[in-house]
């Protein structure tokens, strides 16, 4: 009989850092990451979000508090980390903030505090906790993209901007750090039934209808969808998977 460290879904003793971990789709791979064997450190700005989060997490959940805006201190977050759990194997850049505005409306300093949250904060967080993998014989770096870095949509231009950097960031990292045996990948979740999709659809049947008629499976994703997806890519049994963008969209992004 095989050990749970021997099943290659498993993450057994790895141990991940999930930023904006508290809520929403990174409270759902934090809580994936823990059943596939794992120990999640949750990150975010709101300390008693984070501490609820984890508790209702259980066992091998930890929070830790840290503002991915706050670029100069990524380097002294992940010593942190290092030095109270050990070598992250496993980093998912998470943590973003949204707009959804005109480009008309859309205002200079909206627009870099949007790139400012995704694509620098996730940059220097990256940066930092490198260095660590390496010295531990690899890992995995995951970005939370989106469907806006595929398809156009109205409205998010900011966002889309961000998450379109992701994919060049992806790429380039991926090859880069190939050598080292860090794989980097990225997750394109399509509409997913959060309480922030229940917000936007509120009162807009209409919207809604639409989306469901350009979803060839004709429902909302689980946010246990993404966070399974985010196993898989971080755990060996993609270890072979390196720069690549999956979308967890139900076919949004294909279908007619």
């Amino acid at each position: 009989m095989l050990n749970p460290g021997d099943l290659p879904f498993s993450l057994e003793g790895r141990l991940a850092i999930v930023t904006g971990g508290g809520t929403g789709l990174g409270f759902a791979i934090a809580s994936c990451f823990l059943k596939a064997g794992a120990r999640v450190v949750i990150a975010g700005r709101r300390l008693d979000v984070l501490q609820e989060a984890a508790m209702r997490l259980g066992r091998n959940a930890f929070a830790e508090p840290f503002d991915v805006t706050s670029s100069s201190a990524a380097a002294g977050f992940a010593g942190k980390i290092e030095s109270k759990y050990g070598a992250a194997n496993i980093l998912v850049n998470n943590a973003g903030t949204h707009i959804k505005k005109t480009i008309e409306d859309t205002s200079l300093a909206e627009f870099r505090g949007v790139m400012n949250t995704h694509v620098e904060g996730a940059f220097s967080l990256t940066q930092a906790v490198v260095p660590a993998m390496k010295r531990s014989g690899g890992g995995s770096v995951l970005f939370t993209a989106s469907m806006s870095a595929i398809i156009g949509m109205p409205k998010i231009v900011a966002y889309s901007a961000a998450k379109a950097a992701y994919l060049g960031m992806v790429r380039s990292l991926a090859s880069e750090l190939g050598a080292d045996n860090i794989r980097v990948n990225a997750i394109a979740p399509g509409w997913i039934q959060t309480s922030m999709l229940d917000a936007a659809l509120s009162g807009d049947p209409e919207r809604k209808e639409k989306i469901l008629s350009r979803t060839p499976q004709h429902r909302f994703g689980r946010p246990e969808d993404i966070g399974w997806c985010a196993v898989f890519l971080c755990s060996d049994a993609a270890g072979f998977i390196n720069g690549t963008v999956l979308p967890v969209d139900g076919g949004a992004s294909i279908g007619f």
